[in-house]
């Protein structure tokens, strides 16, 4: 005799996926919690080398200084003016992030030590200039 399968028997053969989306919906959360999110500064400069260059890691707050004396940060082109007030912005947003300053190899030094000084104005005393690592 042939069995015959009822709608109650059918319903106890389903498989629950409604954890798995529950446990994927979570992990999708921390993902977007825990992402850092860096700014660049939005051009390319030819950074000097040296011996004693490291890498940074972190989210940083980057800056660049191109060798015409145009300052960018975030992508945009600002006066040097502009450098206190965005890096203050920039704080605010992260407030760990330390200053890498990507000075152009042929960049004025008198333009990097303005905008060093109108960093350390904004509050931040943790800077650093950007260099290749020498070979």
């Amino acid at each position: 005799m042939a069995r015959r399968h009822t709608d109650s028997e059918a319903d106890g053969n389903d498989i629950d996926i409604t954890p798995m989306l529950d446990i994927v919906f979570i992990m999708l959360i921390f993902f977007i919690v825990t992402t850092s999110f860096v700014k660049e500064s939005g051009v390319t400069v030819s950074r000097p080398s040296a011996q004693t260059a490291e890498e940074k890691k972190g989210s940083n707050i980057l800056l660049a200084i191109r060798a015409n004396g145009e300052i960018w940060i975030d992508r945009r082109a600002i006066d040097v003016r502009a450098v206190r007030p965005n890096i203050e912005r920039m704080k605010a947003e992260n407030p760990e992030g330390a200053v890498i300053i990507q000075a152009d190899e042929f960049s004025p030094t008198g333009l990097l030590v303005k905008v060093m000084d109108q960093v350390r104005l904004a509050g931040i005393t943790n800077i650093s200039i950007s260099a290749e690592a020498a070979n």
